[in-house]
């Protein structure tokens, strides 16, 4: 029996007084929001007939998913990230703006407080040799396409178990392992000396695969790396490159692949090549030029506040 009571002024006056529009309180942009998240909820249950028993699953869902702390992985998991960042987009395309380098999302595992170096820094701390050595360099940038010198260049990756520092289940690595801050030289140049990086999977036993077992989908990244790029008079670059030849590149659960973000790596054997790089074998490299935009009526507005783990 399909009953339908959502557009009765009974409901209708319960989701004001149950979103606190009838109170004179509280802030009125959270009241704004939370009436149309119920009634759209509310219209959910209407249409699709929900039962009593998949609505108080789903909030033994949202229990566990806080419980396990995968919020800010299902977030990218369901598009939600990918989907903000299509908006900037749209507002940049607005603007008349052209991101030389594309934006893609950040994803839940930055840290603050990476040690700063000058120019050139070794990422990892040489325990993981199971890694191949990665040279990964590139100039920063601005609209004018020149240089910057002093731009600051936060960079982070996981190890090849797919972990990252400070979210190791394992234990095996040290603070700020395989995550720094480089600020960039006279002519613009970064660069860095780690391991080439794994991909990683959604715990297989949480709540985020387990919903995207219901989706049908998997919850695996490709290797990637992740940066902030940082300059006075321009925008903060939230952004990160996909490694190529993972044969999930363009198969990210979490949406991030876009054209632009796959520089080509190339494997180097040459022995003066290695010599030219003070290394004891072959490596690979990674050339990535990164272009910043500019400050809009002086401010930058593709900041985003969100909560990050500090150290």
């Amino acid at each position: 029996m399909s009953v339908k009571i959502f557009d009765t002024p009974d409901v209708q006056d319960f989701l004001r007084l149950a979103s606190g529009l009838d109170q004179p309180g509280g802030n009125p942009r959270v009241k704004q929001i939370m009436h149309r998240i119920i009634s759209d909820l509310f219209k959910t249950i209407e249409d699709l007939e929900i039962t009593n028993d998949e609505y108080w699953a789903a909030v033994a869902y949202l229990n566990r998913l806080g419980t396990a702390s995968e919020a800010g992985l299902l977030s990218p998991g369901l598009g939600f990230d990918r989907f903000l960042d299509m908006r900037m987009d749209a507002m940049d395309k607005e603007l008349g703006l052209d991101n030389g380098t594309p934006r893609t999302i950040e994803g839940p595992l930055y840290v603050s407080g990476a040690p700063v170096a000058q120019g050139f820094v070794r990422l990892d701390d040489g325990s993981d040799t199971a890694g191949e050595t990665l040279i990964m360099h590139g100039v920063v940038a601005g609209a004018d396409g020149k240089p910057i010198a002093g731009a600051q260049v936060e960079v982070w990756h996981a190890n090849t178990k797919g972990f990252y520092s400070h979210f190791d289940p394992t234990g095996e690595q040290q603070p700020f392992n395989m995550r720094r801050t480089i600020i960039t030289d006279e002519n613009g140049r970064y660069k860095f000396q780690s391991i080439v990086p794994k991909g990683y999977g959604c715990p297989p036993d949480g709540p985020t695969q387990g919903l995207l077992n219901e989706l049908g989908r998997h919850g695996n990244r490709p290797a990637h790396i992740h940066f902030f790029v940082t300059a006075p008079g321009h925008r903060k670059l939230t952004t990160q490159i996909n490694i190529d030849g993972d044969p999930l590149v363009y198969d990210d659960f979490a949406y991030a692949t876009r054209d632009g973000l796959v520089p080509p790596l190339t494997e180097h054997t040459d022995p003066a090549r290695i010599a030219a790089e003070n290394l004891d074998g072959p490596f690979a490299e990674i050339v990535f030029d990164i272009s910043l935009t500019p400050l809009v009526d002086g401010k930058d507005n593709q900041i985003v506040n969100r909560p990050r783990l500090a150290a």
